[in-house]
């Protein structure tokens, strides 16, 4: 055992590694370390981008009031698809709370999961989130439906075109998103 670890064997390439791993295994650490290479997400014009075939979507709402996806019909619209035992939904989470505390009322955002409130009230009381979180209660819109991968977040704007399509961690308080959302909303 003093072989392995003697000054001659133990380089600061395994020190090193072994801390990536440590950093790697722990959860806080990983969501730390995912929201540090977080980037901001693509962003396609209106010409590449998709348009939502159906706004036929009824939400239940787990901390706000159920609702009719039709009833966003012509808003900017923030769509996301999370779990709390999802280490890059947790690592998100803290950007994406930022940006809804400066645009809640201007955009409509919607967080979707398919766990129960009790899970959830304990995640957002302990990360102190107010985020207006459903649970679906009929089918998303096809685009929607297209990955299984959480987080998966979309940005539609106001015809329904998806503006944003980005499954994994991003960074949505970026002055990228920031100056889409306020061009959007300015139209």
């Amino acid at each position: 055992m003093n072989k392995i670890f003697n000054k001659k064997n133990f380089s600061t390439s395994n020190i090193i590694f072994l801390i990536v791993a440590a950093l790697l295994l722990y959860p806080p650490s990983r969501e730390w370390f995912q929201r540090q290479i977080a980037f901001s997400p693509s962003v396609n014009t209106v010409d590449e981008s998709e348009q939502i075939d159906t706004y036929n979507w009824s939400l239940n709402g787990l901390n706000t009031a159920n609702i009719e996806f039709s009833d966003l019909k012509g808003k900017v619209v923030f769509v996301n698809f999370w779990a709390t035992w999802c280490p890059p939904c947790r690592a998100e989470m803290p950007m994406i709370q930022k940006l809804y505390d400066d645009y809640k009322d201007k955009v409509a955002f919607v967080f979707v999961t398919n766990e129960n409130w009790p899970t959830v009230e304990k995640f957002y009381s302990k990360n102190s989130y107010n985020l207006p979180t459903y649970n679906s209660i009929s089918s998303p819109p096809n685009k929607f439906s297209e990955t299984n991968s959480i987080p998966a977040t979309y940005l539609l704007d106001k015809e329904g075109n998806i503006l944003i399509k980005k499954t994994g961690a991003a960074d949505w308080d970026s002055d990228k998103v920031r100056k889409l959302l306020d061009e959007l909303l300015a139209k």
